[in-house]
């Protein structure tokens, strides 16, 4: 639970996310407010998007400069704030991957320059046999050798790590469920659920790496 927030103007306690429930000035937004308490909703990893994009679009109107042209340049200035937020909490809430990575990063799981990029095991042969092809690729465009067999390779190499990244993005689905299932679990659980959906992270990031790779080469 968000601590209740200092109205600027009457000074009363609020613990509404934009507007104080006893003057309804704008808010001060705290430094530390996070994308979900701006849709005024838990730390919950499935999200009904039809409700997200109507609480948004709600929530603009609300907050556009445009109603505050008459208002003091504080509040003026609130309201771009608030506006400019929340866009930025709409577009990493209704990505299902970002919205992950947003919530391992304010709970401190997750951070930005910490990602690990070292191949999965279980990938390490097929890792160096795309890399092997990759290399034979460029080796060939220098020479003006034969590149329709290579190319033909690899993209039957990109489609196997397409899969792949289907079936990480299936699993980050499900570990998602089990994070909203344990929002009432003990700190060790939640922490166990954290820890897999980073590693799923890192594990797709590394995958879609070579899949960009791959996509760059076959130009």
């Amino acid at each position: 639970m968000n601590p209740p927030l200092l109205c600027w103007n009457c000074h009363e306690r609020t613990l509404g996310a934009h507007f104080c429930s006893s003057c309804g000035k704008l808010l001060q937004l705290p430094q530390a407010v996070d994308y979900f308490t701006l849709f005024e909703m838990p730390h919950k990893l499935w999200i009904e998007m039809s409700g997200l994009e109507r609480k948004f679009l709600q929530l603009s109107w609300k907050l556009h400069p445009d109603n505050f042209v008459n208002a003091t340049e504080r509040e003026r200035e609130l309201s771009l704030k608030h506006s400019s937020e929340l866009n930025d909490a709409y577009r990493t809430l209704r990505d299902p991957v970002s919205r992950v990575e947003y919530l391992l990063g304010i709970e401190g799981t997750r951070k930005e320059g910490e990602h690990k990029q070292q191949a999965p095991p279980e990938l390490l042969e097929e890792v160096f046999e795309l890399n092997e092809s990759l290399d034979e690729l460029r080796e060939a465009k220098a020479s003006g050798g034969d590149l329709a067999g290579l190319k033909s390779r690899l993209k039957s190499a990109e489609k196997n790590f397409q899969e792949k990244l289907g079936e990480v993005d299936a699993q980050l689905q499900v570990a998602a469920r089990e994070w909203d299932a344990a929002l009432q679990s003990d700190a060790a659980t939640r922490k166990k659920i954290m820890a897999l959906l980073n590693d799923l992270l890192n594990r797709r990031s590394y995958i879609r790496n070579l899949v960009t790779n791959v996509q760059k080469e076959l130009l």
